[in-house]
């Protein structure tokens, strides 16, 4: 057992006797040890060892605890520890979390996960605030103000990005090549996705579609494209560094170039499994079909490229995705604090969860060097053109 992950049991167990009473508990657990079995039994012993240490804090430790700041920060590490996208809300922050605005809010324009304790940025949306600002994949965001983003849970986090459309919002970030972290202040504005970028290739051959975001309305607007498309065409979707909070709709958008079999399966340890079909009324097209992906394609976006994958329907193209694919679970505490838990995570077609393993492409483009991210006029598409080349020897 690591010390920090100690550290955050020993803290809740204050919780627990000074609430319960020290004496009192000490003998349940001692109790409990004797008569319970299997892995129950390693835990009450685990339990009796915690006890030792907290009659050692309170006879020699310098100084009384803090209960309610300790407890917090445990439960928030506790539940970190476990994935980033599960959470602890004290009462003050799901109070803010259930009121926050549903539309209308001012935003940097950037998807954020934790990796390492600290808040990271995946992606940026293209002339956004974060974007202006020259943020990129992979930056840190080290604090927000002047509050640690290793202290904060990531709904927090998400939470304190956002705010009115106008307002001003302070960060310190973490960037490559750099030894001091950058001091940046956004402002907040009402996110506008780009247009869905196309472009033909190779004599009007292959089509290109580039979304920046996966809304019901971006992927409705790529079915209408392919529709549209010649008979010829072929299609190469650039899913890099594109977002999708709704995996529904990156299940849909696979469904356009899969025409039966399992898109995704959802599996948790009591949650019913649902499994995602393709729904042949919903198919497109059987046009040959390269996806490109990168570290920075997140959520509903990897759904679509490992449901394609997992098909064999076409060649995904890249570096390994960034890795999101589960559901949580809002449960509400007697304080009035709550637990954001994942309870469910989703499955490609071969069984291989993306919130562990990410997507790994079929063909692999190493990333930049270090001279090249350094090297601004270097404009080479390695991923793009190899894909290209992929297309170019496909039937139509």
């Amino acid at each position: 057992m690591s010390g920090f992950f100690r550290r955050l049991v020993f803290v809740l167990s204050v919780a627990i006797f000074a609430a319960l009473g020290f004496g009192f508990v000490l003998g349940q657990v001692g109790w409990l040890g004797v008569h319970a079995g299997g892995e129950q039994d390693g835990a009450y012993q685990q339990m009796r060892v915690y006890a030792e240490v907290l009659k050692k804090i309170q006879t020699d430790y310098v100084t009384p605890p803090s209960i309610p700041k300790v407890t917090n920060g445990a439960l928030h590490g506790l539940l970190e520890s476990l994935d980033a996208d599960s959470s602890y809300l004290t009462p003050t922050e799901y109070k803010i979390y259930k009121e926050r605005p549903a539309a209308g809010v001012g935003r940097i324009g950037v998807t954020v996960s934790k990796r390492f304790g600290y808040a990271t940025v995946v992606n940026v949306l293209p002339d956004s605030p974060a974007d202006q600002a020259h943020l990129t994949d992979g930056d840190v965001i080290e604090a927000i103000g002047d509050q640690s983003t290793h202290e904060l849970s990531l709904a927090v986090i998400r939470l304190m990005l956002d705010g009115m459309p106008g307002s001003t919002v302070d960060l310190s970030v973490v960037r490559a090549f750099k030894p001091d972290p950058d001091k940046i202040t956004l402002t907040r504005a009402v996110p506008n996705p780009p247009p869905l970028q196309t472009q033909q290739y190779d004599n009007s051959t292959i089509l290109y579609l580039k979304p920046d975001v996966l809304t019901a309305d971006r992927v409705s607007e790529i079915g209408d494209r392919i529709r549209a498309a010649g008979k010829n065409e072929k299609i190469l979707l650039d899913l890099r560094d594109v977002t999708g909070a709704d995996p529904q709709q990156g299940l849909r958008l696979a469904n356009f170039f899969v025409k039966q079999g399992t898109l995704a399966t959802l599996v948790g340890q009591k949650f019913p499994t649902q499994t995602f079909t393709a729904d042949p009324s919903k198919f497109i097209t059987e046009a040959p079909v390269a996806v490109l992906i990168n570290r920075g394609t997140y959520g509903g976006a990897e759904l679509a490229a490992a449901a394609i994958e997992g098909d064999k329907r076409g060649d995904v193209v890249g570096e390994r995705s960034f890795g999101e694919g589960s559901l949580q679970k809002t449960i509400d505490l007697p304080d009035g604090a709550a637990l954001m838990l994942t309870i469910a995570k989703y499955e490609g077609p071969d069984g291989s969860k993306i919130q562990d393993n990410a997507v790994a492409p079929t063909v692999a483009v190493n990333q930049p060097t270090d001279e090249m991210l350094q090297n601004p006029g270097n404009k080479t598409d390695e991923t793009l053109d190899k894909a290209l080349d992929l297309l170019k020897t496909k039937g139509a």
